[in-house]
C-alpha cells in the first residue's frame, strides 16, 4: 500500500545556491570520470567499484537531501509505519517572484543533471553487457538504482505525487523537454490537495 501525502513548508533562501549547484553535479559526474577512466588511473579492480560506488552513495544521498531542496525546492522520501504501510511523502516549497531568475537558472541545471547521467549509466549497462565486462555489471546496475531512485522520486514530486508513471512520465516530458523545469510550476494546483493513491 502506498499514501501520498504532501506539505509546503516555508524556508528562508538565497536567490543562488554556486556550492550546492557544484555538488550536484560533482558527485554524480565524478562517478561517470572514475568509472570510464577505472582502466587506465589503476589496476584494481576492488578500488575502483568501492571508489564509483562511494561517489554513488554520496551523490544519492546529497541530491536526495540537499541540493534537490536548494535548487528547485523539492523534497520527497519514503517511510514504513508500524502497519508495514509504505508512505510517500512529497514537499514543494513556494518561489518568491524575486527570486525566480536565479530559481530557473537552478532548476535547469538540477534537472540536466538528475535526467542525463541516470541515461549514461544505462548507456555503460549494454556497453558492458555487449563487451562481456560482467564483473562491472553489478557496479552499473547500482549506478542505475540509486540515479534513477532520485529521478523517480523527483519527477512523482514534481508532479504532485500522481503515481501512475505512464501518466507521470508523459506529462513531466512534455513539461521538461521544452521548458526544463520552469519554476513557475514549483506551486502546481495538484500540490494543494494530493488524492490518496494504493497500490
Amino acid at each position: 500500500v502506498v499514501e501520498t501525502t504532501e506539505h509546503v513548508w516555508p524556508l528562508s533562501w538565497g536567490p543562488w545556491h554556486p556550492v550546492a549547484t557544484f555538488f550536484h553535479l560533482f558527485f554524480r559526474v565524478s562517478a561517470i570520470i572514475t568509472y570510464v577512466g577505472c582502466d587506465w588511473f589503476s589496476k584494481s579492480f576492488v578500488g575502483c567499484f568501492v571508489t564509483v560506488l562511494l561517489l554513488l552513495s554520496f551523490d544519492f544521498w546529497s541530491v536526495k537531501n540537499v541540493t534537490g531542496r536548494l535548487m528547485v525546492g523539492l523534497r520527497w522520501w519514503n517511510q514504513i509505519d508500524e502497519d508495514g504501510k509504505s508512505h510517500w511523502i512529497f514537499e514543494a516549497r513556494k518561489v518568491s517572484p524575486d527570486t525566480v531568475a536565479a530559481t530557473e537558472a537552478e532548476a535547469r541545471v538540477f534537472w540536466l543533471g538528475l535526467i542525463v547521467c541516470p541515461m549514461i549509466w544505462i548507456v555503460f549497462f549494454f556497453s558492458s553487457l555487449f563487451s562481456l565486462k560482467l564483473k562491472w555489471l553489478a557496479l552499473v546496475i547500482a549506478g542505475i538504482s540509486l540515479q534513477a531512485a532520485n529521478l523517480y522520486g523527483y519527477v512523482l514530486c514534481k508532479m504532485g505525487g500522481e503515481s501512475d508513471i505512464s501518466k507521470v512520465t508523459a506529462s513531466f516530458l512534455s513539461q521538461t523537454v521544452f521548458q526544463t523545469a520552469c519554476p513557475s510550476d514549483f506551486q502546481k494546483p495538484g500540490l494543494e490537495g494530493l488524492e490518496i493513491h494504493k497500490h
